[in-house]
């Protein structure tokens, strides 16, 4: 970021009426050249009328889409040269936002916003991000302090590379911070302490576990399919041949088993290596200047 880039602030909101009233004016007050964009994500309350009241541009969705639709939505929408996207609910303290520009002028394309652990609302929610946040440091070699986080600053021309990635829920930062990753733009992180939300939450913790764990899958297809697949593939591959050889030791014969377990292992390794083929053609247009 230079002092000519110009800012623009995306807002997904539904139904954050009440929480609009005190984060509008702040962000105002901070930003006042800033472009303040919010996205209307089917609301049925005031939301729209207090963003229009409080100067900032609105765009509506004529239902609700989902989370990561309104961000794809923003960043087509947003004219700034830098995108800072956060959550409309009372999370992200905009305070916060100066350090994210600050660290992305060192030389990043995008800065993530890091929650402390204190600030997970449940101990399961504490757990599956731990998790995936060491599921997604080995997979890229680099340390991811907070995979799923939605407060995070980007180069606008960097970051629609990967609108087509981006799914319409709750996983858009997973998608693009690994996107950024593999393409080879830098991304770092700053420590936030994000606030207790108000309001009623449209994440449900029963749908969590299938969120997750698309989660992991989307970890493992976007990244390197094959760091994924091929410990899957060997173990399966050595389950099957220790199988072979108990049987073989005690019966000695060949099961059905033992070649079914072998099979699946090759057919594994070579789904593997036609993910890594799928993968590669993503990125290939990540160099374009456009």
């Amino acid at each position: 970021m230079n002092n000519s880039d110009t800012i623009s602030i995306v807002l997904p909101a539904k139904n954050e009426a009440k929480n609009l009233t005190d984060l509008l004016p702040q962000l105002k007050s901070l930003y006042p050249d800033a472009e303040i964009l919010l996205i209307n994500d089917g609301s049925t309350d005031e939301t729209a009328q207090i963003a229009i009241d409080a100067g900032a541009k609105v765009i509506t969705h004529p239902y609700s889409q989902g989370n990561g639709a309104a961000i794809k939505t923003g960043a087509r929408n947003a004219t700034g040269d830098i995108l800072v996207f956060m959550d409309a609910d009372g999370q992200h303290d905009p305070e916060d936002i100066s350090a994210l520009l600050e660290k992305l002028n060192q030389g990043y394309d995008m800065v993530v916003g890091a929650r402390k652990v204190s600030t997970h609302a449940s101990l399961f929610r504490r757990f599956a991000n731990a998790f995936y946040n060491r599921l997604a440091s080995l997979m890229t070699g680099h340390k991811i302090e907070d995979l799923t986080s939605g407060f995070r600053a980007a180069r606008a021309n960097k970051f629609r590379k990967f609108l087509y990635l981006l799914p319409n829920g709750f996983s858009y930062p997973t998608t693009s911070t690994m996107a950024f990753f593999r393409s080879g733009f830098p991304v770092a992180y700053i420590p936030i302490h994000a606030g207790k939300r108000e309001g009623k939450s449209h994440i449900r913790l029963f749908k969590d576990g299938i969120r997750f764990f698309i989660i992991i899958l989307r970890i493992g297809s976007l990244f390197s399919p094959m760091r994924l697949f091929l410990p899957i593939s060997g173990a399966v591959f050595m389950t099957g041949m220790s199988y072979y050889a108990y049987t073989f030791i005690n019966f000695g014969r060949f099961t059905n088993m033992s070649a079914l377990l072998i099979l699946a292992a090759l057919i594994i390794f070579l789904i593997g290596i036609l993910s890594e083929q799928v993968s590669s053609l993503h990125y290939k247009h990540s160099d374009d200047n456009h």
